[in-house]
């Protein structure tokens, strides 16, 4: 299959037969095509956040991956539901496969970009909490804040963080990031 169409319904299956060179998540069957190349900001971004996390967790059991990283949230069910988040840390290494992951990763960071506010901000979100992601963070360089969504009963609370300040991953307890260092690796 060279590339999916819209409106019809996918699974990971059909997803593994993609061969057209892009990039494409599903959410709930349905394609979405992702941006071809993240820009140079976006992985300092996202390469800032991975390598703090990284570095505490050396010698501790969870595992920290980055895009491109499949995360299947529904493999057991539908299997209908396959995204690449930016940045996720997973402490259940039952959950891992040579293709990535299977069900909920313990953390999930998105980097937003101009394209993918919508997506990530509503329909990932969304699919997150459904799938019972215990913590969701949105990084925007935009306005240099981080939302950080915690799962609790079923659904997610928001703590709100500036450039200014250190975060602490909920789910890794003594992990600040510091997003100062996050925002501004960027800067040449």
């Amino acid at each position: 299959m060279a590339r999916p169409k819209e409106m019809e319904r996918y699974t990971y299956a059909d997803y593994c037969t993609w061969d057209d060179g892009e990039r494409w998540e599903i959410i709930d069957g349905v394609a979405y095509a992702m941006s071809p190349a993240p820009t140079p900001e976006h992985q300092s971004h996202s390469g800032s956040l991975y390598n703090q996390i990284a570095n505490f967790l050396k010698g501790k059991p969870c595992k920290v991956f980055y895009a491109p990283f499949d995360v299947r949230l529904n493999a057991d069910a539908e299997d209908d539901t396959v995204v690449q988040p930016d940045v996720v840390v997973i402490c259940d290494k039952s959950k891992l496969e040579k293709t990535g992951c299977i069900g909920a990763p313990d953390l999930v960071v998105e980097v937003l970009s101009p394209s993918s506010v919508r997506h990530d901000r509503i329909i990932k979100l969304e699919r997150y909490q459904s799938a019972g992601v215990p913590e969701y963070w949105i990084v925007d360089p935009e306005t240099k804040t981080v939302s950080v969504h915690i799962l609790e009963n079923g659904k997610y609370y928001i703590k709100n963080y500036k450039d200014n300040e250190t975060a602490p991953v909920h789910i890794l307890k003594g992990c600040e990031i510091d997003l100062q260092e996050v925002f501004t690796a960027a800067d040449w």
